[in-house]
Parts: C-alpha cells; structure tokens; sequence
C-alpha cells in the first residue's frame, strides 16, 4: 500500500458509494475567516455542515491539506506533522452515523486489509449534556469490533463554538504482539480514523442546540494511515518521505529528532510557500518565518556553516508535486533563502547584545520584554541564541 494506491483506495470507495469527489482546498481560508490556517478537512465544509447546500451534493470526499501549530512542540516524535493530508467523507444530512461507521469497516478491512482481530474503537459514554451514544456502541458490537465507551476523547468540536457531536475514534493495534489491552491503556492502539456525528452546534455560553441537518463528518490522516499500512515505526520511514530520508542524510549529519524536525518544517515551509505565504512579523508570515527559523537553529547548533543552499531541489519538487502546487521550485528557495539571510543578520546582532555582561546569566521577565522592545529580539530567539552560542 503505497501512497498513491492508498489515495485511490480510499476516493474509489467512496466515489463508488455515490460521494462526489471535491478538490482539496488551498490551506488558507477565505478572508472572512479568523483562522490562520486550514487544520481539518471539515474546516472549509463549515458552512455546508451548518446547512446550506452544497453545490455538489449532499455526499462528499477529498483529500485536503491542513497545517496546525498546536503541536508544534510534539514534532520530532513518531507521528506528529505540521503540514499533513486529511482523508475526509461527508454526509450532509444524508445517511446516518451507523452507515458510515460500517463504511469505515469495510474499507479498512476489504479495502486496506486491516484484520478484523487488530480493530478496537471507542465512543462516546455520555455526560451532563449529552446521553451516551448507543447507536455507534450498538453498531460495533454487531460488527463484532471490541468497544470502549469514553467521555472527553469521544467528543468532536472544531473549535470552541460551533458545529460538533459524538465521535466514533477506530484504532489499530501496531504491536509486534497479538492484541492486549484497550486504546485507553496500552498506547501501542494507534488512532487512525475518527467518524463523527456532526449534530449539534455549541454556543458562547457552552449550551448546545441541534444542528438542522444531522451530519456525518469522517477524518483519517494520511501518514499515519501509510505508517499503520506499511508497518512502520513513524511517518519518517514510509515511501512518502523517501526522497527527505535518502538525501537530507547525505547532507547533514543529525541525530533523528533533529533530522524529523528539519524534514518537518522544512516540508511544512516548502508547502506555505508554495500556497503564496511570504515571512512576516505577524500573522501567517510569521508561522512560516518561525518553521524556518526554527528548522535553521536546529542546523546551526552543530555547525553554523550549513545553508539552504544546499539543499536538493529534489526535496522541493517532490513536495510541490505531491501537495499539487504549482509555484515552481527556485521561487520557494529563493524565499527560503532570503529568510535565512535575514534570520543569520538577526542572530549576529543579537549574539552581540547577548554577549553583554548583563544577560550572562539567568534572564528575568524585565530582561525579555527589554530585549525584544530595545533590539527587536523576541523571547524564542533569545531562547535559540543561549542554546546555540551556550
């Protein structure tokens, strides 16, 4: 199961069960949107899910690109990204939860061939606002899949208000021994689908009203699904990033959080670019100029010598063309470029104020907020320069 192979695996089973296919949107929102970026397939479906028509029907499936920050510190580990492809199905007030959580077993176990045996999912138990959700429970135990009622972790919201509902989490056992335990006590279960029932919306004061439309809103992310189907320890070493795993090794010498954490904001910068971010000191620009600068701190803690420049412009068409961009390779090095010019000036000037008697030791609140007024040198800066220059 390659990546192409499990793309079409998963569009063809639902296209063949009457979902129309939608082009996956850029990663930035439409300008009326207070969202930096795009952080789930539903995202830019909100409206639709809210009820107004959608003008390709009421069945849908894409596969979309998405960024978060949230998780930004977690990359470096197995499975975290920050650029990534959600596989999304949609039902907007069609079919029930029950169809779609037999879909979602069928194509696991027909269509990606996944033993039943290594199948556990969880739902949702209920709460002082919601009962539990017996039909999801009632669904899993026909199909004959071990369930495991929860309260906190079975609940979907895009955000603090909003569209949300009960989810169905499906988990798949990656332990090189047969199934124990449950996805709440033995971490070698690994989430791979979530199936929610998108009925209510929440309001301000945390009150929830139905929706007028019961929809069906299903994600399943990409990488973590080759990592499951290739049988791979983490999204590093499937064939999706087999060109950063051959050459960014050639190249630089690192250890493998920093190697994961390079390749990731890397791929991440290539992709914002290719969407036309540019660096800047605020919003979007800034999410990029911060990928960059951290990616750069992480290779010059070795040796300051090593530069962009180098880099394979492999790496940056095979991102380009798997993202489906079409901005051309030397325009996103030539961005990339520039920023590391500039970042390599700011450390320069700030090592200089850095190296001052003053600031040799422990750092107060006072010396930040000074540092970052005075000489344009924000707190994750400062914090980058202690650790590169000690």
């Amino acid at each position: 199961m390659n990546t192409d192979r499990t793309l079409r695996t998963f569009t063809d089973f639902y296209v063949e069960r009457g979902h129309h296919l939608i082009t996956g949107s850029t990663l930035l929102p439409p300008p009326s949107d207070p969202v930096l970026f795009t952080t789930s397939g539903m995202h830019p479906l909100t409206p639709y899910l809210e009820g107004r028509p959608h003008p390709q029907g009421r069945r849908l499936v894409n596969v979309q690109r998405c960024l978060r920050t949230t998780d930004l510190e977690e990359v470096g580990d197995r499975t975290h990204l920050t650029v990534f492809e959600m596989l999304g199905s949609w039902s907007l007030g069609d079919y029930d939860h029950s169809r779609s959580l037999r879909w979602g077993h069928e194509l696991l176990r027909d269509g990606f061939g996944i033993p039943q045996r290594h199948l556990y999912v969880t739902v949702f138990g209920g709460d002082d606002q919601v009962g539990p959700d017996t039909e999801s429970l009632r669904t899993w135990e026909e199909l004959g899949v071990p369930v495991e009622p929860t309260v906190e972790d079975n609940w979907w919201s895009n955000g603090p208000v909003g569209p949300c509902g009960p989810d169905s989490e499906i988990f798949v056992w990656t332990g090189d021994t047969p199934p124990r335990g449950t996805p709440t006590t033995d971490p070698r279960w690994v989430e791979v689908w979530n199936h929610v029932g998108m009925r209510y919306r929440r309001h301000e004061d945390g009150s929830l009203s139905p929706l007028t439309q019961r929809n069906i809103d299903t994600g399943m992310g990409l990488e973590r699904l080759l990592t499951v189907l290739q049988g791979r320890d983490s999204v590093y070493e499937t064939d999706l990033f087999e060109p950063w795993t051959r050459l960014l090794p050639r190249l630089w010498d690192l250890d493998e959080p920093s190697f994961r954490l390079v390749c990731d904001h890397l791929r991440s910068g290539i992709v914002v670019i290719g969407d036309g971010v540019r660096p800047s000191p605020t919003g979007r620009g800034y999410v990029l100029r911060r990928l960059v600068r951290r990616l750069l701190t992480t290779l010059w803690q070795q040796d300051r010598g090593r530069t962009l420049s180098d880099l394979p412009r492999e790496l940056v068409e095979h991102t380009l063309d798997h993202f489906r961009l079409r901005g051309g390779t030397e325009p996103v090095l030539d961005v990339l470029l520039e920023e590391e010019g500039r970042f390599g000036k700011l450390l320069d000037r700030g090592h200089r104020v850095l190296s001052r008697p003053r600031y040799r030791g422990q750092l107060t609140e006072e010396d930040y907020h000074y540092l970052h007024d005075t000489h344009g040198l924000p707190r994750e800066l400062v914090v980058s320069l202690r650790g590169l220059h000690g």
